[in-house]
């Protein structure tokens, strides 16, 4: 009898590079990279990317993605990926930002590229902690949490509350789709994916700026093992920031929003 076919069960998309990640064992950058280029290869865009690359863990991602890369200034990504968005109409432009650039320095780059409408995806990871610089408070450092520059805890009474991005996002009229999802387990990683796709998806048709939040671990300055941060993503952050889909497009309604 002849030999079974071998069936192949798992394959590398060709929207990553084969370069060894520099992140920090089990951070969940590598996932998120991985869901990305997914998609575009998925969605036959990646010889019609640019993205659009921060400051932070991160900042070396272009050496990652086999697409056309930028790189920005602290904060300034929505700003760059406006202008390659314009000068470039037909192409998919996201920024890829962590919760320092996008929630701290860059939040008004991002909302009013969101204010604006303009046709471009952001991919936001929030681990709730500034990785790069040492664990120092993120503007979505949650309550009572603990870094290097809240030893104690954070306090509301001192340094204000964490701000949920996406819930924020999803009351700027410009913004057309905005979702929230992470990775803390295979179903999880699962739905975002399909968030990424539909991020995009509405940038395609021209509704507006699409923005989705990823959840995602910083073993390291958490000082938990991979496996114990991914639980604390489910236990902590999952119950504080506002998950699903936020704000869809309504195509019957001609691109109005929901």
């Amino acid at each position: 009898m002849p030999e079974a076919a071998e069936k192949c069960v798992f394959k590398p998309t060709e929207g990553l590079t084969e370069k060894p990640l520099h992140y920090c064992p089990g951070c969940s950058h590598g996932i998120i990279h991985r869901l990305i280029a997914e998609v575009l290869e998925e969605m036959g865009q990646l010889d019609n990317t640019v993205g659009v690359g921060p400051v932070g863990c991160a900042a070396f991602c272009e050496q990652y993605f086999n697409v056309d890369w930028v790189a920005a200034a602290h904060g300034r990504a929505p700003a760059v990926a406006t202008g390659v968005r314009r000068a470039v109409p037909d192409a998919v432009v996201f920024t890829y930002q962590g919760d320092g650039d996008l929630a701290a320095i860059g939040i008004a780059e991002a909302m009013h590229a969101a204010i604006r409408g303009e046709k471009i995806t952001t991919i936001f990871v929030n681990n709730a902690i500034y990785g790069m610089t040492g664990g120092q408070m993120a503007p979505t450092t949650l309550i009572g949490m603990k870094t290097t520059t809240s030893p104690y805890g954070r306090k509301a009474e001192e340094t204000g509350y964490p701000v949920d991005i996406p819930k924020l996002f999803s009351e700027i009229p410009g913004a057309a789709y905005v979702a929230s999802g992470s990775t803390d387990s295979p179903k999880a990683v699962l739905q975002t994916k399909k968030y990424i796709r539909r991020a995009f998806e509405t940038q395609l048709a021209g509704h507006g700026y699409s923005l989705v939040s990823v959840l995602s671990n910083c073993p390291t300055n958490w000082g938990l093992t991979p496996v114990k941060a991914m639980e604390w993503i489910r236990e902590n952050l999952v119950p504080n920031y506002t998950m699903g889909e936020l704000k869809v497009p309504t195509a019957a309604k001609g691109g109005e929003q929901a």
